[in-house]
Order: structure tokens, then sequence, then C-alpha cells
């Protein structure tokens, strides 16, 4: 049996091992892939992995020896699931190894636009306190986050941790999920969507994407913001209208965003976004703890085993 990881380097730059798809047969890794060379790459493959390589279905079609694709995350978005299912092709992703992770870097994104942790520290470094004629300063306002609101898009386990999170803060919760009825749930507060937007000092949104959700958040649910609120992004950039956040921040209709993801990754040298000093980005790391990776990576060789034993687990074209 042969195995192919198309796009490799980010699961494993070097600190994980492929031993356990070695274990189970002759595996070759591919630090990534261009679109152009998949077809070259994959003739062989019994078995192929991807994690953003697109396998549309002119490429599926060609895979004679093809019999099993994992994703190497939890989006499969990028492979044609119905042309994998109509050839007789499991597909099975990685629902839940970055949960903790994730809802982690939804915080440290929330204490930065609180503290602005980053631009004290560069501060600091540049000088400003060795020469400040007081024992500190603070260059924006510092805030609490006792007592605020966290209004929470899509409860699932990622936007459950990230509740947790916030009631330890001290936070009132707020969610919204298309499957959780209104109501209220120990500490959580189920609303409408309406309500998340106009109410919650801080809007996180932790669900898929979908066709019904694309640009959920524009205009017309910014301006229903606080002109005091943040919004928080580490799930799926087409979540959000660019242009239309571009607008909010620069207008000032909202305090400011924090963004794990974007509309296009890699983004373009002159999106607009980086030009704003009240919008901050990371390059899509909410995932890449060594610890969720493990995890993903153990799960995604337990997908190939369960394959092999004739029960695909996490098969997502059933």
């Amino acid at each position: 049996m042969k195995i192919v990881v198309l796009d490799g380097e980010t699961l494993n730059p070097g600190d994980l091992s492929w031993e356990g798809f070695e274990a189970l047969g002759e595996c070759v890794v591919y630090e990534r892939t261009p679109e152009n060379q998949v077809l070259e790459r994959a003739k062989d493959a019994d078995v192929l992995y991807t994690n953003k390589t697109p396998l549309h279905e002119k490429t599926i079609r060609r895979l004679p020896k093809l019999k099993f694709i994992g994703v190497l995350a939890t989006g499969y978005n990028v492979v044609d699931i119905d042309v994998a299912k109509a050839r007789g092709i499991p597909v099975s992703n990685i629902p839940t190894y970055g949960t903790n992770s994730v809802a982690q870097m939804a915080f440290a994104h929330i204490l930065n636009l609180t503290q602005r942790v980053a631009h004290h520290s560069e501060t600091v470094r540049q000088g400003r306190w060795s020469s400040c004629p007081d024992f500190c300063y603070w260059d924006f306002p510092l805030i609490e986050l006792d007592g605020l609101t966290l209004g929470i898009i899509g409860f699932g386990r990622i936007g459950q941790a990230t509740a947790r999170l916030g009631h330890a803060f001290g936070m009132k919760i707020l969610a919204f999920d298309v499957l959780s009825d209104s109501g209220k749930s120990g500490e959580v507060k189920f609303v409408s969507l309406d309500d998340i937007f106009s109410l919650s000092d801080f809007v996180s949104l932790h669900c898929p994407l979908t066709a019904d959700n694309h640009h959920l958040v524009g205009a017309d649910r910014l301006v229903q913001m606080k002109p005091t609120a943040y919004l928080i992004n580490t799930s799926r950039g087409q979540l959000v209208d660019e242009k239309s956040l571009y607008r909010a921040l620069k207008q000032g209709e909202i305090a400011g965003a924090a963004l794990d993801v974007l509309e296009r990754e890699p983004p373009n040298a002159d999106c607009p976004l980086y030009r704003l000093d009240n919008c901050f980005i990371t390059p899509h790391i909410s995932w890449a703890t060594r610890s969720a990776r493990s995890r993903l990576m153990r799960t995604a060789v337990e997908n190939l085993k369960a394959f092999l034993a004739g029960r695909p687990s996490n098969q997502v074209n059933q």
C-alpha cells in the first residue's frame, strides 16, 4: 500500500514523526504540492492525505488506484466529497484535535485587545519605560473582562471551550447556534443573532463555513455592534466580509478586531486590514500547538487503521 501526503509541512515541520503511517505502508511525504503536480505525485497512491491541497473532481477521477482520502484538518472543502463517494472512496477528517488550542488563541487575542500586551512590550524594548518620568505608562485604555459580555457564534466543542474560559474571567456568556434552541443552559444564555451582535462586548466566531453563513459578518451585522465592541475570528475567514470590516474599523463603528483567519490565505501583501492599528492578525495558527498537531497526527493514523479494518471513522461522505 502506498500512502502519499501532499502537504505535510504545516502538520509536521520536523517536531513530530510520520512513523504511524510508515508502519502501515510505503509513505511518501511532500512538504507542499503545487496544483499542477498533484496528479503526478498521487498517481500511484492507494491512500492520499491533504491539508489544503485541492482534490477536485477531475483529479479524483484520474486516480484509479485511490481507495481512501484523509484530510489533515477539520474542514474538508478542499475535497470533492461527492465525486469521492460516487467512486466509493471514503473521505475522513480530523474533527476534534484543536478544541482547547483554538479557544486559547481566541482568548490570546481578547487579552491582547484589552491589555495591548504586544504593543506595550515592544515600547519597553524601545526604551520608553527607561525614559518614562513615572513608574508606569499605558498608551491605550486597559479593559477588565469581569462583567463584560462574550457573544459566541457556534456553540460546538470550541465554542463551549471558549465559553468556559470566558466564565473563568467573570464574563457573561451569550451564545447562538443553529442547532440550539433559545434558552439558558448553565451559565450560558442562548439568544438570537441580533442579540449576539447588539449586546456583546466581544463577538467570537466558532462556526463552520457553510453556504448559508458566507459573509455572516457584513455591514448589516457590524453596524449592530457597540462602538466599544470587538470581533474575534478563529474559525473561517470567509465568515467575515473584509471590505465591510475594514470600513467599520476605519470609521470607528467597532473598537477593534482580531483575526487568525482571512478570506484569502496567504493574503495579498497589500491587504487593507494591515494598515489599521485596531486590527490584529495572526497567520492561521490557532490549531498549531504541538499538542494539537500530535492529536491530529494520531487521529489521522487511527482513521487509516479504521479504514483498513473495514470500519471507516470520521467519514464525511457516507
